[in-house]
């Protein structure tokens, strides 16, 4: 991709990684969580995910009102705690000025009349002033313990709130789980033809996730912070209005911080993410692809792009460590200053007799308070619209349209021996693009249909249709005479049996692997249809036999077991109508001709379907289907099909008769 040289090295790495995200997505934003497209209303949906537990969080919002009105409480409390001592000290120290029990105001008109105006100012400013009267230790005791109870009371009620909004927020991430599974078992399996695997996982885990962690962290924290905002404001004030100005010239220059940089540092992050994407696909190919680095001697140049990738994502973290962790000093900074300007301005007015020294330390704190939460918010900030991001990509995929439902009114199935007929079937992936059109047939019962064909001819996709994995753009399959379109798909599936040329085994025993096909099935059935496939085998071999327990990705049995157990799976469900795709792909030939004849056997009365690229395996085939472009060019049995020396003739001479001769026309060696 070219980019123009007049953008920044920042500006290309934008337009690059921009571009590699649409080649590698598709329609999804595989990019890491960002800006939402839709904030505002992707954010009123999130929030109302909550909508069942209104009241809960109602609640919640009550306990962390009340707790904030204690926390903004208390530092007043203390300052008046402050004031009694401060005057106890000051009415101790006049003692030997004035005599005991020399009123207040003929103590300032004294002051006043030496010159002493400042003192004289505080001592006016003071409550029930008396010389000597010293510190009065029981009002400063029920003043502390007012304190201290206060402090108590909004840490209990704190814990309560963070309790319940966990309670609340584990509940609601359930059921938003429940709802992500409940809709990708709707979802019709074109859907997941257009999507990657691991853009699905990652919606389904990290985005939710990432909701969770964003309504945790900011739901109760934007609550409280913003009710601590109001009521330090309200404290401030009631306090000193001069004070309170001083305290809110902060707001712009923290505005001017959060302005400047805060865009700058999130979008450091967002290349920070994508080279951290980049470098663990860089990991998972070479860990991958180690066999292969290894025997090309390409380890100097994958190391040589490793180190590359690292210090792209090195200069990335740094930038974003960088911008981030410049925030909070800053804020600081502002903080600081605001204190000094409390402190002096403060300072001023107590030695003018506007302030007591008890209300400038209470206001000290507030100003403190008053900060804390707007870093506070500033950092939510970030965290909300990630999530928010999040919650987006998690809603795109409950919107995605979902399969027809099946009609209320679908007839029961009939039992029948398994006749399928294909009438003038029509179906494309893309209406701009044919596949099938114009598709007749009839496969009677007990018969082996063999379907063959060149890459996109449609093999796969015959069978799909039988499945009613995709629906029909023209024509009807027939099921024993009933339409397979009127009838509800777990009833059509539920007649068939299906072998896919990729083995599926879940972690679980052997048994449960192979019963997978039908819950009902008896141990006695499973060990026959094992025995039949060949299963049976090479599970006396394995340490617990049927009771052995298969990994995530069965690495403890072969390829070819795998693909005998998932053919047992499909014998031991009884159906009808037999598929298998490619079902011997991975077995070696002389297990390959051990299950020809056990199929053979077990397809007996079933309507059978191969897809065959190895035509040696459907020799003996009732039908064989030659496919081109969708349609079917030639049909007939093997004998016949070579005979007539069309397409099947073709298909057979390429893999076998001029095989040999290539093979052979080039000495060992050369």
């Amino acid at each position: 991709m070219s980019t123009p040289d007049s953008l920044t090295e920042e500006e290309r790495l934008e337009l690059e990684l921009a571009e590699e995200a649409r080649r590698n997505s598709g329609d999804w934003d595989s990019v890491a969580p960002g800006k939402a497209s839709d904030f505002g209303k992707s954010f009123g949906r999130m929030i109302g995910l909550l909508r069942p537990h209104a009241v809960a969080f109602i609640f919640v919002s009550f306990l962390g009102a009340l707790g904030v009105v204690l926390a903004v409480i208390a530092p007043k409390v203390l300052g008046e705690a402050t004031n009694i001592v401060f005057e106890g000290v000051a009415s101790s120290a006049l003692a030997g000025s004035f005599p005991a029990g020399t009123s207040q105001a003929t103590v300032v008109e004294a002051l006043r009349s030496a010159g002493q105006t400042d003192m004289a100012n505080i001592i006016a400013a003071m409550d029930g002033f008396s010389v000597g009267a010293g510190v009065d230790f029981d009002a400063l005791r029920l003043v502390i313990m007012a304190a201290l109870a206060i402090y108590i009371a909004s840490s209990f009620l704190s814990w309560i709130q963070g309790y319940v909004i966990n309670v609340i927020m584990v509940r609601t991430m359930w059921r938003l789980r429940e709802s992500v599974e409940t809709k990708i078992n709707r979802l019709p399996l074109s859907y997941f033809d257009r999507v990657q695997r691991g853009e699905l996982i990652s919606r389904v885990t990290n985005d939710i996730d990432n909701i969770t962690q964003t309504m945790q962290q900011s739901l109760s924290g934007v609550v409280t912070s913003v009710l601590t905002v109001v009521g330090v404001l309200i404290m401030m004030f009631s306090i000193s209005w001069q004070l309170a100005i001083v305290a809110l010239i902060s707001l712009p220059l923290m505005a001017v911080i959060f302005g400047v940089i805060g865009p700058r540092s999130q979008k450091a992050f967002g290349i920070q993410w994508r080279k951290v994407g980049r470098l663990n696909a860089r990991v998972e190919e070479s860990f991958s692809g180690h066999a292969l680095v290894k025997v090309f001697g390409r380890e100097a140049d994958s190391r040589e792009k490793f180190q590359v990738e690292n210090e792209e994502l090195y200069q990335a973290a740094f930038k974003a460590q960088f911008l981030s962790g410049i925030i909070m000093p800053g804020m600081m900074f502002v903080g600081n200053l605001t204190y000094v300007g409390i402190a002096v301005l403060g300072g001023l007015m107590v030695a003018g007799g506007t302030l007591r020294l008890g209300d400038v330390q209470a206001f000290i704190q507030y100003s403190q308070q008053f900060t804390q939460p707007l870093s506070q918010l500033g950092g939510m900030a970030a965290v909300i619209q990630s999530g928010t991001a999040s919650a987006e990509r998690v809603f795109e995929l409950l919107d995605a349209q979902e399969q027809e439902p099946d009609a209320a009114d679908a007839p029961a199935l009939v039992d029948g021996p398994g006749v399928i007929e294909f009438e003038n079937v029509a179906f494309s992936y893309a209406p701009e693009h044919p596949l099938i059109t114009d598709l007749s047939f009839t496969v009677e019962p007990g018969q082996t249909v063999a379907i063959v064909g060149p890459t996109g001819a449609g093999k796969t996709t015959l069978v799909n249709l039988i499945m009613r994995f995709y629906e029909l753009d023209g024509g009807r399959i027939l099921l024993d005479g009933q339409d397979i379109g009127a009838l509800t798909r777990d009833d059509v599936r539920s007649r068939t049996g299906m072998v896919l040329q990729d083995p599926w085994l879940f972690a679980g025993t052997i048994r449960e692997n192979i019963r997978y096909g039908r819950e009902s099935a008896t141990d006695e059935e499973i060990v026959a249809a094992a025995t039949a496939t060949r299963v049976d085998r090479f599970v006396h071999s394995l340490p617990d036999g049927y009771d052995t327990v298969l990994d995530e990705e069965a690495s403890n049995v072969s390829a070819g077991e795998k693909q005998l157990i998932t053919i047992a799976r499909a014998f031991v469900a009884q159906p009808s109508v037999l598929i298998l795709d490619e079902a011997t792909s991975s077995v070696d030939t002389r297990t390959e001709l051990l299950l020809q004849h056990a199929m053979a056997a077990l397809r007996q009365g079933r309507t059978s379907f191969v897809i065959a690229h190895r035509l040696s395996t459907i020799r003996d085939a009732d039908l064989i289907l030659v496919m081109e472009h969708g349609s079917i060019v030639e049909k007939g049995t093997h004998d016949e099909l070579i005979a007539a020396e069309g397409a099947y003739w073709r298909l057979y001479r390429a893999q076998f008769e001029d095989a040999a001769p290539a093979t052979e026309a080039v000495p060992p060696g050369e």
